[in-house]
């Protein structure tokens, strides 16, 4: 049954447990088909892909019953896994702080590339790279927050992406940066920068007056990370202090900044990987 209120200490001790842990805390009521001691059954359904945390399969017999039976099917922010995170946000509305690394990927100079495209080219363009940041972030066990514009938004949990997500984010990060061609002497396929920061943030879900819900990701350090990725060129990944410290990655050989970013009243430092031939 829906929690009414967004206010319920249950609701945010629910959140947070889920982003940590993957799992919601003892005593929550859970669909008899989710139970953990159905995982070994549930290997067995056929067929591969499938849910990398409950198991169940979106192809083939198994995936059609799971569908029929119990509405699972890929998570539309990430299809390694299945859409109980959607209806875990219809469920609880909500959310909690948490800690959490950002990344945002960025095309480069888009209005110019647009310029000496034609729309139906440009929108091409645009949704290869989507795919290939998609790509590489669903592997990492990202959450993709929004695709907008020339702009990759994502999220990187304790619960989902490991205790080490800033490190995993930074990885994702250079990767993203090689699935766009910055290692080829030729030149990139499409100019991307990436911004990279850890920090608390507010997690939770958003709702339309329809009861439409969908998981956001809200506070300083949302903004923080796109103003990072803001000062990114061309195959960069620019990941802040805090990111570096948490994902003990050592600064030898490392371009340091130190940054003015737009509404920050001081200066954030911040570190460069150069992706390059």
């Amino acid at each position: 049954m829906p929690i009414d209120t967004e206010n319920d200490p249950l609701v945010e001790k629910v959140w947070q447990t889920y982003m940590n842990t993957g799992k919601v805390p003892q005593g929550i009521d859970l669909a008899w088909f989710e139970s953990k001691a159905l995982r070994p059954i549930v290997r067995l359904l056929p067929d591969d892909p499938r849910c990398r945390v409950c198991m169940y399969p979106f192809e083939g017999v198994g995936g059609k019953l799971a569908k029929i039976a119990f509405g699972l099917e890929p998570s539309k922010m990430n299809p390694q896994l299945c859409n109980v995170c959607e209806r875990f946000a219809e469920k609880y509305p909500g959310g909690a702080e948490v800690e959490v690394t950002l990344l945002f990927a960025d095309v480069r100079g888009s209005t110019g590339i647009a310029e000496g495209m034609s729309p139906l080219e440009f929108s091409r363009l645009i949704n290869r790279f989507f795919r290939a940041a998609t790509k590489v972030l669903f592997r990492k066990y990202a959450m993709i927050e929004k695709l907008v514009g020339d702009e990759v938004a994502a999220f990187f949990v304790p619960g989902f992406a490991g205790d080490d997500h800033s490190n995993v984010a930074v990885k994702a990060g250079i990767e993203i940066l090689k699935a766009t061609g910055h290692e080829d002497p030729a030149g990139p396929w499409i100019p991307v920068g990436v911004g990279v920061h850890t920090g608390p943030a507010y997690v939770g879900s958003v709702s339309t007056e329809e009861g439409v819900a969908d998981i956001t990701v809200l506070g300083d350090s949302v903004n923080l990370a796109a103003r990072l990725t803001s000062q990114a060129g061309a195959g960069q990944v620019i990941l802040s202090e805090t990111t570096r410290i948490e994902a003990g990655i050592e600064p030898d050989g490392m371009e340091s900044r130190r940054l003015e970013l737009k509404g920050k009243s001081e200066p954030v430092d911040a570190w460069v990987i150069t992706v390059s031939p």
